[in-house]
């Protein structure tokens, strides 16, 4: 498994469209997981706002959770067939089985959980970690 870290210089909802665009574009789905619903529906929000995308989603618990392409959840047990996660709150959950990447958006109120998990996930092999931060307004890989 891939976990990419990546250090939000702005609030996460301008971050995951960006994400999601490239994963959608990938012919992948997403699952965004964050705790607080105002986060939640802020991200819902942005997402649908993408211009020149169209980044359909859907908040789990509806009906049709398994068709979205993006599924934003409380917590990484929704299924909607993502093999690709999105921890929007900057909070480490055990992802299921078979998910193939992580991307971590943490800010400067959970860079030290961030810290001590980059160095966590160090100690098990079987998982590949990366660390972006902006510069001058583009992603670059840090570490």
């Amino acid at each position: 498994m891939r976990v990419d870290f990546y250090r939000a210089e702005g609030p996460p909802e301008r971050i995951v469209p960006q994400l999601a665009r490239r994963v959608i574009e990938g012919g992948a789905r997403l699952l965004v997981v964050a705790g607080d619903g105002e986060l939640r529906a802020r991200v819902s929000e942005a997402l649908w706002a993408v211009e020149g995308a169209f980044l359909a989603n859907g908040e789990a618990g509806g009906a049709h959770d398994a068709r979205q392409p993006i599924l934003i959840a409380p917590d990484p047990l929704a299924d909607n067939g993502a093999r690709m996660v999105v921890l929007a709150d900057g909070v480490w959950r055990e992802v299921p089985e078979g998910t193939e990447r992580v991307f971590l958006i943490f800010g400067e109120d959970t860079i030290g959980a961030a810290r001590m998990l980059w160095k966590t996930l160090g100690a098990d092999e079987a998982i590949e970690r990366n660390f972006w931060k902006q510069e001058g307004g583009r992603w670059v890989r840090a570490a």
